[in-house]
């Protein structure tokens, strides 16, 4: 298990999830506050943009970088809250034990 953390408003929802599963999979399975930021409508087939996090800059570079063959920066650039460097699609995210303690911060759901 690892712990992954997600920022609303200044506040750390911590969530503890098995290696392997995606980030946007940790956000609706394992919350215990629910997470409603990321309705992932496409169940993680990167094609709708609803599971957009901002991955802490200290995180970033842990990362694998985007796969050249999904649209996730296609999806990405089209969100008004698209940070150029730090936004991804959690759906893209596979978590493996180096990203125990990963940081991604929730949209502003109001600009959505």
């Amino acid at each position: 298990m690892i712990t992954v953390y997600f920022v609303r408003n200044g506040m750390k929802i911590r969530v503890d999830v098995p290696i392997g599963m995606t980030l946007m999979e940790a956000a609706k399975k394992y919350s215990v506050i629910e997470i409603r930021e990321i309705t992932a409508d496409c169940g993680g087939s990167c094609a709708c943009g609803t599971c957009h996090v901002i991955i802490d800059e200290r995180w970033i570079d842990k990362l694998l970088p985007m796969n050249e063959n999904y649209a996730e920066l296609d999806i990405l650039e089209f969100d008004k809250q698209y940070k150029k460097g730090l936004s991804r699609l959690a759906c893209q995210i596979q978590l493996t034990k180096e990203h125990d303690g990963l940081i991604a911060h929730l949209l502003d759901e109001d600009i959505r």
